[in-house]
């Protein structure tokens, strides 16, 4: 009997708990929850497409910022090296030649500066690409020179070239 009474007590109140908490909830609105969401992934998409555009515009931005630092002096690198050098002319590195330079250009290096900023591993597969012909080829200092002509270093890239035999 002394266990009964607590466990009618507590039965009754469970019930009076589900019944009060069962008659206090509010109807759920699918609806406004399902237009909240909507408005949300619409304010998601503006801002994408706002962020893009400030993307695109900080591009541009740099872009425009980059003005050539470096003018080519065709007079000055004649002058040092006693014949014409034509800009971005990949055969002015010591161990390019015509044949060398067109697997470069094939492989989009087109420039000075491009050449100096290409690693020896991608000198190295551009050579391999091109055959058995062009494995004797060595273009450890390519973009080192490449990079002088860039610059417009005529004086140290033509004494520099004087001990190089090949590009070695």
């Amino acid at each position: 009997m002394c266990i009964l009474i607590p466990l009618i007590v507590g039965i009754i109140s469970a019930l009076l708990g589900y019944l009060l908490g069962k008659s206090s909830q509010k109807p759920v609105d699918v609806t406004s929850y399902t237009t909240k969401i909507s408005n949300l992934e619409s304010d998601l998409k503006a801002c994408h497409s706002k962020l893009g555009a400030l993307e695109m515009q900080d591009r541009r931005m740099a872009a425009a910022m980059e003005t050539p630092l470096l003018v080519f002096n065709a007079a000055e690198a004649k002058a040092i090296f006693g014949k014409l050098i034509k800009e971005n002319d990949l055969k002015v590195v010591e161990g390019i030649g015509p044949k060398i330079e067109q697997l470069f250009r094939n492989s989009g290096i087109t420039t000075w500066k491009s050449l100096s900023e290409t690693s020896l591993e991608t000198c190295q597969n551009v050579l391999d690409g091109g055959g058995d012909a062009f494995k004797m080829h060595n273009p450890g200092t390519w973009a080192e020179q490449a990079k002088l002509a860039y610059e417009g270093q005529w004086k140290k890239l033509f004494e520099w070239q004087q001990s190089l035999k090949g590009g070695k």
